[in-house]
């Protein structure tokens, strides 16, 4: 194994890692049909962005789009 290999792995272990955190620390979604009828909150609310679940929201799309180019990236260096 190569030195790029294992910094490649130790970065697929961290993004997975991060992504696992940011998924379990989320708020579940159980508006059910609420949603349906405008009893929730919009998707695109006002400052969605500076609340702790966007900002959890930001970091597992994040961590997932790293996650997913690692892969690639080891599997064409392998």
């Amino acid at each position: 194994m190569s030195a790029i290999e294992v910094i490649l792995d130790i970065l697929m272990v961290i993004s997975a890692l991060v992504m696992i955190v940011t998924v379990l620390m989320q708020d579940s979604d159980s508006d059910g049909m609420g949603a349906l009828t405008g009893g929730s909150e919009t998707f695109f609310g006002k400052n969605k962005n500076n609340t702790l679940e966007g900002k959890l929201a930001l970091a597992t799309k994040v961590s997932s789009i790293v996650f997913v180019v690692l892969a690639i990236v080891i599997l064409l260096v392998k």
